[in-house]
C-alpha cells in the first residue's frame, strides 16, 4: 500500500434489474416529491432494457483496466467503488476505506465537466459519505476530489482518435461528406448561468471549447480561418417543459436540419460522456438512431473513450497531479 492512500472511483449509479428501477430513481430525485407512478413514466427506457443500465458494467470494466495499468506500473494503490444513487454507494466504500486503514484519498468522479451536477454535487457526496462514516464510529480518510478533466491531452486524443475510426468505418462513399455533430447532456438554462462564480456558463462553455480541440485534432479538422463552428446539440432534457434547458435537441436538430436541405450522413461525437452508458445507448442510439431512419438520412456514432487506452493513463495523470511520486505521463 502506498502510504495508507487509495483511489476512488465515484460514478452515478444505476439499476442492475427491474426491481432496482423504481427505487434508484426515487434516489435519483429524492426530495424533489416526484410520484411513483411519474417515476415508471421516467424509468421506461430501463424497463425497455429489462431494468439494467449499462453503466455498472462500464464502470468495472473501466476499474479493471485501471487497475491492470497500476499493477503494470508496480504501483500498490488500491482502488475502490462508489456511486451517488445505486449500489455500492459512495457510503459504503468510504466506510470500508476506513475500515481498511486508508487515510488519504484522491477521487475520480466520471464526469470532466465543471458545473454543479458534473463536480459541485460529487463535492457534496464525499462530504456525505464523510460524515455517515463518523456516524458510524469510524474516522473518515482525508479525499481530495479531482477537479474537471474535460481539457485533458489523453481525453481529448482519445475522443478524436474514436471519431476517425468511426468515420474509417463508415461507407467509403459517405466518408468525406459525413456531417460531424457534438452531443452533450442538456442541463437548464439557468444551471448553466451559474455554473461559474461569474456567471460565464462554465459547463456549456467547456463543452463547446473541448468539441472545438477535438475536431481540430481529428481528421474533420478544419482552417480556422474559414469561420466555421462546430455544430454542438443536446440531449437528455428532462423536468417540467416550461423551463428552458440548453438547445438544440439531438432529435430537433436533424429534423430541422434535414427539412432545411441537409441530407448528409450524420457522424454524432458524444463528447458529454465516458461511457456507454444510458443516455447514449437510449437517447442516442436508440432515439436518434430512430429519428435518423424516419428522416431517410445515414446516422452513425463513434466510440465514448472510457475503455480506451488513453482513459486510465489519464486517470493516473491526474493523481500524479496530486500526488507527485505517482508517476504520470511526464515520468
Amino acid at each position: 500500500m502506498v502510504d495508507n492512500r487509495a483511489l476512488l472511483f465515484l460514478s452515478f449509479g444505476g439499476p442492475d434489474r427491474e426491481e432496482d428501477v423504481i427505487p434508484f430513481l426515487q434516489n435519483v430525485t429524492h426530495g424533489r416529491g416526484i410520484p411513483p407512478e411519474r417515476l415508471a413514466e421516467v424509468g421506461k427506457h430501463y424497463f425497455t432494457m429489462g431494468g439494467k443500465s449499462p453503466i455498472n458494467g462500464q464502470n468495472l470494466h473501466m476499474i479493471d483496466d485501471l487497475r491492470a495499468l497500476i499493477a503494470e506500473r508496480g504501483l500498490d494503490l488500491p482502488v475502490y467503488f462508489g456511486n451517488r444513487n445505486w449500489h455500492p454507494f459512495i457510503e459504503d466504500a468510504v466506510q470500508q476505506m476506513a475500515r481498511d486503514g486508508i487515510t488519504d484519498v484522491v477521487v475520480f468522479a466520471t464526469s470532466a465537466w465543471g458545473g454543479y451536477s458534473g463536480h459541485t454535487q460529487y463535492l457534496e457526496d464525499i462530504d456525505r459519505a464523510a460524515q455517515a462514516c463518523r456516524d458510524a464510529g469510524l474516522t473518515p480518510p482525508t479525499m481530495t476530489k479531482i477537479p474537471p478533466f474535460h481539457d485533458h491531452p489523453l481525453l481529448l486524443s482519445a475522443f478524436a482518435r474514436l471519431l476517425d475510426e468511426a468515420r474509417a468505418a463508415m461507407p467509403a462513399d459517405e466518408q468525406d461528406a459525413a456531417r460531424l455533430i457534438f452531443c452533450a447532456h442538456s442541463i437548464p438554462v439557468s444551471a448553466d448561468e451559474t455554473s461559474s462564480a461569474d456567471n460565464t456558463h462554465r459547463y456549456s462553455g467547456q463543452v463547446l471549447t473541448a468539441s472545438r480541440e477535438i475536431r481540430e485534432l481529428s481528421s474533420f479538422a478544419v482552417d480556422g480561418a474559414d469561420g466555421t463552428d462546430v455544430e454542438q446539440v443536446w440531449q437528455s432534457r428532462s423536468g417540467p417543459p416550461h423551463i428552458p434547458w440548453l438547445e438544440p435537441d439531438i432529435c430537433d436538430y436533424l429534423r430541422e436540419t434535414v427539412t432545411a436541405g441537409d441530407r448528409r450522413p450524420v457522424l454524432l461525437c458524444p463528447v458529454g460522456f465516458v461511457s456507454d452508458h444510458m443516455e447514449v445507448v437510449w437517447d442516442l442510439d436508440t432515439e436518434a438512431k430512430e429519428t435518423a431512419e424516419e428522416l431517410g438520412i445515414p446516422l452513425y456514432r463513434s466510440e465514448t473513450p472510457g475503455f480506451a487506452p488513453e482513459f486510465p493513463r489519464m486517470i493516473l495523470d491526474l493523481v500524479h497531479r496530486q500526488w507527485e511520486d505517482i508517476p504520470g505521463e511526464d515520468a
